[in-house]
């Protein structure tokens, strides 16, 4: 089985479990952007139904958790790596409230908008091929989104999703996870224990 990230009781209890891992300033700069995204995604859900927090968090937890990342402003890009993509908040707001190298970081692991000459399939290839420029900090947040999103991807409600994501992580994010020893390992394991969707139905 593999290991998964689970954040059920918030962030207040995740806050907790980490006062010895990061300082107290670093905490205060964790509780700034969670209250931000927290507001920016209020009402929105991920596939299963749960609040889409809890999918931000979740990536966090991975990053301090499983990779022993302390850096805080990869940690504050995990927590608004979504904002920009998912919620009328633009990047020059991020960039403003939370700083260049945020910024930087969460504009790596967002989709541009499509170009009306592409399809969305096109598009979305074209984002996940520039992947494989970004900076290793930039990686790590994405990955860690990646392995929220995949960790119970037997939980989606579509069959048919599953496996367009599985084999979409195999071919894409895999081999990004090639570069930091921990997600090569955990995308390993994952790949084996979900290897049915690689087969057509």
């Amino acid at each position: 089985m593999i290991q998964t990230f689970a954040v059920k009781d918030g962030w207040p209890a995740l806050r907790a479990r980490w006062a010895d891992r990061l300082p107290g300033e670093d905490l205060a700069l964790l509780d700034e952007v969670v209250e931000f995204a927290g507001h920016s995604h209020a009402g929105q859900r991920r596939p299963a139904g749960e609040p889409y927090l809890e999918h931000l968090l979740e990536a966090t937890r991975v990053l301090v958790e499983a990779v022993g990342i302390t850096d805080v402003d990869i940690l504050r890009a995990a927590v608004l790596h979504d904002v920009v993509e998912d919620t009328p908040c633009s990047l020059d707001e991020v960039r403003e409230r939370f700083g260049d190298r945020v910024a930087a970081l969460v504009d790596w692991v967002t989709k541009p908008p499509r170009p009306a000459s592409r399809s969305r399939e096109e598009a979305r290839g074209a984002y996940l091929a520039r992947l494989a420029g970004a900076p290793d900090d930039a990686i790590l947040v994405k990955l860690a989104d990646r392995l929220s999103n995949v960790q119970r991807l037997d939980t989606h409600p579509r069959p048919a999703k599953q496996r367009d994501y599985y084999n979409e992580t195999v071919r894409t994010i895999v081999p990004l996870a090639q570069r930091h020893p921990w997600f090569r390992d955990w995308y390993g394991a994952w790949r084996h224990e979900f290897r049915r969707l690689a087969e057509e139905p």
